[in-house]
C-alpha cells in the first residue's frame, strides 16, 4: 500500500446497508466502476498480476477516505479503510478492497475459491469534523474516537443496523479504540462523517 499519513483501519460493517447515509454524490456508473475495481483488486492479487490504477474521472480520481466491507456467505469477511484521503479514491478503492482480502488480521487471508463468493460494500467517506454527542444523528453520523495511540471508529450504518442509541453508539465506539466505555465523556477527542455506501448488487 502507497506512504501514507496514518495506518489503515480495521471496522466492524453490518451485512445490511440500508441505513440512512449521505447519498447521491456518486453516478450508477461510477458505481459500477468501483466495485469491479475492487472485485478486479482481489482477483489479481490471487493471480499476482497488476491493473492499473489511475482513475478513469475526474472525480474518481480526487483524494478520498473509504472503506471496503467484504463479505462471504452474510458473514464478515474483511473490512479496512482510511478516514482520511491519502490517496485518489480510486487507488483508495483497489489498495482497501486488497487489504480487506489479505491483511485484515482477524480472517486468513482470501482463498481462490472464497473470491466468486464475496459481496463488496463500499463507504466513501467525507471529512471528518468535530462533533458533540448531542449532534450525533444515528444513521447519518460515524465516529472517530481518539485518546493518545489508541483511535477506533465505526461506520454510520453500524448503530442503526444494530438499534443502538446515541450512549451505545459512543461506548462501542471506544471499546474499539480499546478505550473505557465513557472515555468519551472526558479526554478523548471525537469527530463525526457522512459516508455514501453501495454494494454488489448495484453491478447488476
Amino acid at each position: 500500500m502507497s506512504q501514507a499519513p496514518e495506518k489503515p483501519l480495521q471496522a466492524q460493517s453490518p451485512i445490511s446497508s440500508n441505513a440512512l447515509t449521505e447519498a447521491g454524490e456518486f453516478s450508477p456508473e461510477e458505481r459500477r466502476i468501483l466495485l469491479t475495481l475492487a472485485h478486479d483488486s482481489i482477483q489479481s492479487t490471487l493471480e499476482k498480476r497488476e491493473i492499473s490504477l489511475l482513475a478513469p474521472t475526474p472525480h474518481l480520481a480526487e483524494p478520498r477516505g473509504a472503506f471496503t466491507t467484504l463479505y462471504r456467505r452474510r458473514q464478515l469477511r474483511g473490512c479496512v479503510g482510511y478516514v482520511l484521503p491519502v490517496a485518489s479514491l480510486y487507488r483508495t478503492v483497489a489498495e482497501t478492497a486488497r487489504a480487506a482480502a489479505f491483511e485484515d488480521t482477524r480472517f486468513l487471508a482470501l482463498s481462490s475459491e472464497e473470491a466468486p463468493e464475496l459481496e463488496i460494500h463500499l463507504s466513501i467517506l467525507s471529512l471528518p469534523r468535530p462533533i458533540t454527542p448531542p449532534e450525533i444523528e444515528i444513521g447519518r453520523h460515524g465516529l472517530v474516537i481518539s485518546l493518545g495511540l489508541r483511535r477506533g471508529l465505526l461506520l454510520p450504518q453500524v448503530p442503526a443496523e444494530y438499534g443502538w442509541d446515541r450512549i451505545t453508539f459512543l461506548e462501542q465506539t471506544c471499546r474499539k479504540a480499546g478505550l473505557p466505555l465513557d472515555a468519551w465523556k472526558s479526554g478523548a477527542t471525537l469527530e463525526g462523517f457522512t459516508a455514501e455506501v453501495f454494494r454488489d448488487p448495484e453491478l447488476i
